[in-house]
Order: structure tokens, then sequence, then C-alpha cells
């Protein structure tokens, strides 16, 4: 009997990862909501089975449009609009003193768009008690996250602090592409199967898509790498770098408060964006990624963690293994494919994402698909194959390593 109902226990969570697994991958940069005082979000439908496990001590509250909500002493929570399917980002405003001075540390920044600069200037207004912005931080150089950086930092004279890579690779989008359009982009997802020629050219058309977000960022920077100790506001908040997302995210934490500033390293309801690139076209970055949320285990159990989309949360642990099974069952999905016969990343699209996908989503979910194929080559679960017609496909046939893949 205990057999049994252990059995069914097992089966029910199956079930349970597999319902949720359709739901918490979201693409972030799909352009489908341009008015940005919307409150309504993808992210505001009633909590799945899983998403029940985790905790969220402030319920539903969320801050007003152009508003503040502490969310621990001297963190302030700031919910801005985006004009994607992904409809917000949250960002932190941070009681500060450097130098003398007191004022404000802010977390991450929101794209380049009037809206945002109209959010901000709310925000000045109404919530800095008459004390300036005293610097910038940026956890990685996405554009939701990046994009208002130069002129944050220009309007305040505040030095901008992020990761050298994630500088350096923000200065290279904002004057080209980095793997979201053009050229490079193109041929990359065609080598891995996307045919429809008219879905690569415009791809290969698709030149300012980073540079129309993130159209500048400051001259200088202030380097932030694992193990940095930074002091806000009396407090030392450690740096946490992450990979596999963006070239080196920084997540914070401060253990005097047990408060985590996840970035987007760890999302409460939709898993974070895995991919691979043109820019670094073999690149692990699943593993990478899984690696990285494991640095996360150490903190303690009744951590608040401050994601970058979705409400702050406990039950950080919970979540991380969640994340590993997620893609644990996405990863046995390929690698069943890939025994029946060799499968190009276009090929394993229906079977990791079962829904239509626009072409700006599927340029996400091409990444993925090969971030999860290189997981598998990487572990000897499958080999990779060129075709004569220039496509790479994988294949279980003449492994070393065909066992079942476990993260």
């Amino acid at each position: 009997m205990q057999e049994w109902s252990a059995r069914c226990t097992e089966a029910t969570a199956t079930l349970c990862r597999r319902a949720y697994n359709a739901l918490i991958t979201y693409d972030v940069y799909v352009n489908v909501n341009p008015d940005l005082s919307r409150t309504a979000t993808p992210l505001d439908t009633p909590m799945n089975a899983l998403e029940q496990q985790l905790h969220y001590p402030l319920g539903d509250t969320l801050p007003a449009k152009g508003e503040t909500l502490e969310v621990a002493p001297g963190v302030r929570w700031i919910r801005m609009g985006l004009p994607f399917a992904l409809d917000h980002i949250n960002l932190w405003l941070m009681a500060d003193e450097i130098d003398g001075r007191k004022g404000w540390t802010v977390v991450d920044c929101c794209i380049t768009h009037e809206e945002s600069k109209a959010q901000w200037e709310q925000i000045f207004a109404t919530q800095l008690a008459g004390m300036p912005i005293l610097r910038v931080i940026v956890t990685h150089m996405h554009p939701d996250h990046i994009g208002l950086a130069h002129w944050l930092c220009a309007r305040w004279s505040a030095p901008l602090w992020i990761s050298a890579t994630d500088y350096n690779a923000a200065r290279l989008g904002s004057q080209s592409t980095t793997g979201f359009g053009g050229a490079a982009a193109a041929d990359f997802f065609a080598s891995h199967g996307l045919s429809d020629p008219d879905a690569v050219e415009k791809i290969r058309a698709r030149t300012s898509y980073y540079p129309s977000m993130v159209p500048d960022v400051p001259r200088s920077f202030r380097r932030m790498q694992e193990g940095d100790s930074v002091r806000i506001g009396g407090r030392d908040w450690r740096c946490i770098s992450g990979y596999g997302h963006a070239p080196e995210h920084i997540a914070l934490y401060c253990d005097a408060l047990k408060v985590l500033i996840g970035g987007d390293m760890m999302l409460p309801r939709i898993s974070t964006n895995v991919s691979v690139y043109d820019v670094e076209p073999e690149s692990n970055a699943l593993k990478a990624f899984l690696d990285s949320i494991d640095k996360f285990k150490s903190l303690p159990q009744d951590t608040l963690t401050l994601p970058s989309h979705g409400k702050p949360f406990q039950g950080l642990h919970t979540r991380i293994q969640q994340l590993h099974d997620h893609h644990s069952d996405r990863l046995a999905e390929v690698m069943e494919a890939c025994a029946q016969n060799p499968h190009s990343a276009a090929d394993i699209l229906p079977i990791m994402f079962r829904r239509p996908l626009d072409l700006h989503q599927t340029t996400f979910a091409m990444g993925e698909a090969v971030a999860h194929l290189h997981a598998l080559w990487f572990r000897g679960n499958v080999q990779r194959l060129f075709g004569d017609d220039g496509i790479y496909r994988f294949t279980t046939q003449g492994t070393t390593n065909p066992a079942t893949p476990r993260p």
C-alpha cells in the first residue's frame, strides 16, 4: 500500500510539473502592448499547483504606478510597465549614503521609452524625499534592465555599477545586434533548421532591435563581480554571479535582511529564458544557468527573493528544485525525440513549446531549443551531425552516454 501511494504521489508530481512547464516559459521581449499604463499582466492569473508551494508575504499587493512600496527596511519596490507580453519589470529603490551624501541607489532601469521616462519622472517628484540618486546598479545587459541607465546616470551624475562582461556586451549591443537580429543571427538560426525563407530574411533585416531600447550606455562603469561586497544603506550586499541567461548577471544578497535581489536568475512563476545565440554559438547555456542558481542553495530557507518579474516570494530552495525539474523534464522529452531520429532545434520547437509562436517568439524559442540540445551534446547523451543541407541535427545513435539526463 505504501509503495502504491508513493508511486501515485510521484506520478501526480510529474503531471503537475508537466502542466506547469506549459505555463512557466514566457518570452520576454514580445511587442504586444504599447500602453505601459496597463496594470494587468500574464503573471496575474491564479496560482498553479507548483506556485502554491511558494509564499508571497505581500499577497497580491503591488506598488501603484509612479509610487513605491517598502518590502524590507530601506528597500522599496517600483513596478514599471513594459510594451511586451511580459508587461512589467520590478526595479528597486534603496536608501543609501555615499561619501557623506544621503540619497538612493537604484537597481535596474527599464527600457528607453518615453512612457518609462514619464514613470521615472513621477518617482523623482514624489518618492525621493528631496534626495538624489547616487548610484545606478544594473543586474545585466538586457534592454529592460539597462535601457535607461545612460539617461539616469546623466540625469543624476551617478555612476553605473555592473559586471564588466555585461557592460561591454551592452556597449556592443547598442551599436550592433548581439544575437537578436542581423545577418549573423539569421545564419545561426538557419544552421539550426529555421527553414522559412521569409522568417530568415526578416531576422536578417532586424538590425535595430537592441539599439532601439538601449541606444547608449554610460561611458564608464564600476565593476561588480562574484564575491564583491557592496555597501548600501549601511548594510553589506554580496554579489552572486550568474550565467546562462546573460553573459555575467549579478544578483545581490544581504545577510542582515535575508533579502536576495535575484534579477532574472530567480523568477517565481516563469522560467528564465536560457538560450544559445550566434555570438557564442557553442555555449552550454543551460548547464551554466543551472549551476548558477545552485549557488542560491546556501542562502537561508526564509530568504525573501525580489525578482525582476512577478512578486516578492519566499521558498527559494523549492523554486530552485522546480526549475531543475522543469528543465530535466524538457531534456528527457528532447532526448526521446532524438532517439527516434535526428532532430534540429527547429524540429524540437513543437516539443518544447506547445503553442503557436510568432517570429519574435520563435527567435527566443530557437535559442532555448539549442540550449537544451547542447546540454545533451556536452554530456554525451547525443551526438551532433552537420548535414549536406548545412543544418545541425542531434541524435542518440552512436553516443557513449545515452542514459536519461538528469541535471
